[in-house]
């Protein structure tokens, strides 16, 4: 395999795949990814968290693969767009939290500006379909958004809709689009709906290839009380949603089983940042503040698990460095989908930064390309402009981290903090004036490195403008907000 190269190698993919040059046969798997919203490494007992159980996690966990280095980005936006794309934010342009549904301005994840999961394991025979929080489409504005993006069947909370009060229900009473339109489903439990829905997805699909995108609503804020919990404050409620988490995650593994696909099924269980900052946990000794919106490691550093009974050894903890634009590229190879690797994009493809660990999965550590990886983004540093949704930085802050070190780089492109996450997990040291050996002066300059492959310029979103809508945010006078200049 080849090895990582700074930035990455480029995954060029036609956007004229043909179906007969995908493998074929009942030796593809199904994919399903479940990915939380809003939860850390200590809210799962797998990762040592001391204050709850997760068994249904656990046993997911011990039928495969625990991760224990795996970053997504701080925030909603930036991580999906990056799961969808195999993109790093700096170059799809999400690189800020943008609500579509409830700011719009005329932004949209457009499809057929950016590679997109759905659409290739479509293209390559896979029945297909999402539920649960998508949020950067307004289905009122494109009906049609998912169908676009790749999938056949869909379920899902509409996001909170500017002007349309009951849009905001995600939990009770949960207003819910499918292709019958939007509307609230009075009395239910809006987790329990979309559980449903992938269920039965699985019973009507099981004879072919599936592929199943399960992005939760759970375990995000407002903190409520499940159907079996009376939590009296946040920190019960919060308990309770986690508790509902394991036990959908539980249910959606029996389905397979029913369905006689378990084992032949790749499991991506993770979720998309750390805990909200309102919740602290305990793990492994350590009270961990929630990390949401923060490139400290309990916002970037997530739960992340695979099982898939078939070919995954179980009961194997691994360190291997993954990313969520690695994500992607797995799942592609996982389907029997060729990729050419290039270095340099051409006409009518994309390039995708991450790297398959198919490798991994299957033979061990030992087959990992990465050498770094990225986390960056968080908080709303974007603003509607005379050009569209723009981010407010040239060079948003982030961060790259091997297997031991990390580093901290400000949006001047400059090393900010150097941290050894072995003897400092919190990360209270910071380095950069004690590289007082020969080990850290060679890690800090490998992942010093790193920047200069870095664009100069982040991307801005890119996509055709929706229509204006009277919900949209007022465009703002750049020189009041920008600090480009």
């Amino acid at each position: 395999m080849v090895k990582l190269t700074c930035i990455s190698l480029l995954i060029v993919l036609s956007v004229f795949w043909q179906t007969k040059h995908v493998t074929s046969g009942p030796s593809r798997p199904n994919i399903l990814i479940i990915m939380v919203d809003d939860l850390g490494k200590e809210w799962i007992s797998q990762y040592g968290a001391a204050d709850i159980t997760t068994p249904a996690i656990d046993a997911l966990a011990e039928s495969g693969i625990t991760f224990t280095n795996a970053y997504a980005m701080p925030q909603c936006t930036p991580t999906r767009v990056t799961l969808l794309t195999g993109q790093y934010p700096f170059r799809h342009g999400w690189v800020n939290h943008w609500d579509v549904p409830r700011w719009g301005g005329g932004a949209h994840f457009d499809e057929t500006r950016y590679p997109s999961l759905g659409k290739e394991l479509k293209k390559a025979g896979y029945a297909t379909c999402i539920a649960g929080k998508w949020q950067i489409d307004d289905f009122r504005v494109e009906p049609d958004a998912l169908t676009k993006s790749g999938f056949d069947d869909y379920c899902m909370w509409t996001g909170y809709e500017s002007g349309v009060a009951a849009s905001a229900n995600r939990y009770q009473d949960p207003y819910v689009y499918t292709k019958e339109g939007s509307k609230t489903r009075a009395g239910e439990f809006g987790p329990d709906v979309f559980k449903r829905f992938i269920v039965d997805f699985i019973q009507e699909n099981k004879d072919d290839p599936m592929f199943i995108y399960y992005p939760m609503v759970l375990t995000h804020t407002p903190f409520v009380n499940t159907p079996n919990s009376a939590a009296p404050d946040s920190l019960g409620k919060h308990k309770a949603m986690v508790t509902y988490t394991d036990r959908i995650t539980g249910e959606l593994v029996k389905a397979l089983e029913d369905a006689g696909v378990r084992d032949n099924t790749v499991i991506i269980w993770t979720t998309d940042n750390g805990t909200t900052g309102a919740i602290t946990g305990n793990r492994n000794g350590f009270s961990v503040p929630g990390g949401k919106a923060k490139t400290i490691e309990s916002g970037i550093n997530v739960p992340f698990l695979v099982s898939w009974p078939d070919k995954i050894k179980a009961n194997r903890v691994s360190d291997a460095l993954i990313d969520f634009t690695d994500i992607f590229p797995t799942c592609l190879e996982l389907a029997g989908i060729p990729a050419k690797r290039q270095e340099s994009m051409e006409e009518n493809q994309f390039v995708i930064d991450g790297f398959s660990f198919k490798d991994v999965l299957l033979n061990g550590d030992e087959y990992s390309s990465r050498k770094w990886i990225l986390a960056m983004g968080g908080g709303n540093n974007a603003a509607r402009t005379e050009n569209g949704v723009e981010n407010e930085y040239l060079f948003r802050d982030r961060v790259v981290r091997n297997k031991q070190y990390k580093l901290y780089i400000n949006s001047k492109r400059e090393p900010e903090k150097f941290i050894d996450l072995l003897t400092d997990p919190m990360e209270t040291t910071n380095l950069l004036d004690s590289l007082d050996t020969d080990e850290r002066k060679r890690h800090f300059k490998q992942l010093r490195e790193v920047i200069p492959t870095f664009p100069e310029k982040d991307s801005d979103p890119k996509y055709t403008p929706n229509p204006a809508q009277a919900w949209d945010v007022p465009v703002t006078e750049q020189s009041q907000v920008w600090k480009k200049q």
